[in-house]
């Protein structure tokens, strides 16, 4: 197999996973409105099963190449067959309660098994078990072997019970069209602009909860009701009153020595606080510039929102800063100095919190966005502090420029 034909085969494996794992997110998606008790799983088989008030859907997912046609002979088929005949022998698929489904982006040829399996006038299940159990013998030996010996294994009456449980529905919708739908109801609950965003987060979640549930032997299925909350929870924080604060970059930590030489650093160091208190400087100032970034990136914030937010910070951070000075006098000494410079971070460290907007409160984010105004030298916490960072700063950048 040459190097490409191997890159594309695993491509194509990739696309029918996320296949797989998007489709069950809409499949779930769509029981909203429903009883809450239903419940959505993905198996490492390819099997998606929606439970719902006693009945189970199982979904076998095929996303291929447009023109692809599922013929008697088909592997996708024959592969569906084996996964649900286990089912079934193991005890673990009752096709009298369950509605088996494949679904597949492939066209179903006329007069072909998957033909007659197809809901609607040229549903003929009796006729499509005749012409698999002809396409059967005829591929006794080749590499469906195994999926013809798994689907022989079943009494008759099982493999005919099995195929009035199958509903075939050809040319179904790509990993796009899904996708298409997803956003869809995405728009439907947070409006045009911020639908990609709640989507992104969603599917994120939902991948993930999906991986953590197939690691683990005999997991229960993901409840309808932890969706529903998952949903409303980003919904919600896609509100006019709330922006969304992202676990990836709620999590995010760094060290000192990575922004050593940062303004918002030598502030700190200027008023003598200690190596922890700028490490957590250092946190706070990474998640909220990276958390403000992706806002702007996604065109979450309104114009001049980030404006209009640090102008209320700098504001609050005149009047404590006016005060100190005031307490100072002309002739204090460099310790009282310090003293009332770190009682103004502590301020910020502790007391005061401004949200970007009302339902936005995470801390990083007020306390971030004081360590970005203090690298630009808008706010300070030593009453010398421009005077201070003049001297600490030209120099280098004299040298550089004599140095040019």
């Amino acid at each position: 197999m040459s190097a490409s034909s191997s890159a594309f085969d695993a491509s194509a494996s990739a696309i029918g996973y996320l296949y797989q794992l998007r489709y069950a997110l809409l499949a779930g998606l769509n029981e909203f409105g429903t009883d809450a008790s239903w419940s959505v799983s993905v198996e490492v088989v390819d099997d998606v099963e929606i439970v719902a008030a006693g009945e189970s859907r199982r979904w076998q997912l095929k996303h291929r190449a447009t023109g692809t046609r599922l013929t008697d002979g088909s592997t996708d088929l024959w592969k569906t067959l084996r996964i649900w005949s286990e089912a079934i022998r193991d005890g673990s698929l009752d096709p009298a309660h369950t509605d088996l489904l494949l679904l597949t982006t492939s066209t179903a040829p006329v007069e072909s098994v998957a033909y007659h399996l197809q809901a609607g006038a040229g549903r003929d299940v009796g006729r499509a078990y005749e012409l698999l159990e002809e396409a059967a013998a005829k591929s006794a030996a080749d590499a469906k072997k195994k999926s013809i010996e798994a689907y022989r294994a079943l009494r008759v009456d099982q493999r005919q019970a099995m195929l009035a449980a199958i509903t075939v529905l050809g040319d179904g919708p790509t990993i796009e069209d899904v996708q298409q739908k997803l956003l869809q109801i995405c728009h439907f609950a947070v409006g045009r602009p911020a639908a990609e965003a709640l989507l992104n987060r969603l599917e994120g979640w939902f991948i993930q909860r999906c991986i953590d549930t197939m690691r683990v032997p005999a997991a229960l299925p993901i409840p309808g009701s932890e969706i529903d909350e998952k949903f409303s929870e980003l919904r919600d924080q896609f509100r006019p009153y709330n922006l969304p604060i992202d676990d990836d970059i709620a999590e995010m930590t760094a060290t000192r020595e990575e922004y050593g030489g940062r303004t918002f650093i030598r502030q700190l160091e200027l008023i003598e606080v200690g190596n922890r208190r700028i490490e957590l400087a250092v946190r706070d100032y990474l998640r909220a510039s990276t958390q403000r970034a992706r806002w702007s990136r996604e065109n979450l914030l309104l114009p001049g929102e980030i404006g209009g937010y640090e102008r209320r910070l700098r504001e609050e951070w005149e009047a404590q800063f006016a005060v100190m000075q005031d307490e100072l006098g002309e002739e204090a000494a460099e310790e009282q100095k310090i003293t009332l410079a770190k009682r103004i971070y502590a301020w910020v460290e502790t007391e005061f919190r401004r949200n970007i907007r009302p339902e936005c409160h995470d801390p990083f984010i007020c306390k971030g966005s004081f360590h970005i105004l203090a690298d630009d030298q808008r706010v300070g916490w030593h009453p010398d502090f421009e005077a201070r960072l003049l001297a600490i700063l030209e120099p280098v950048g004299g040298a550089v420029n004599a140095g040019a």
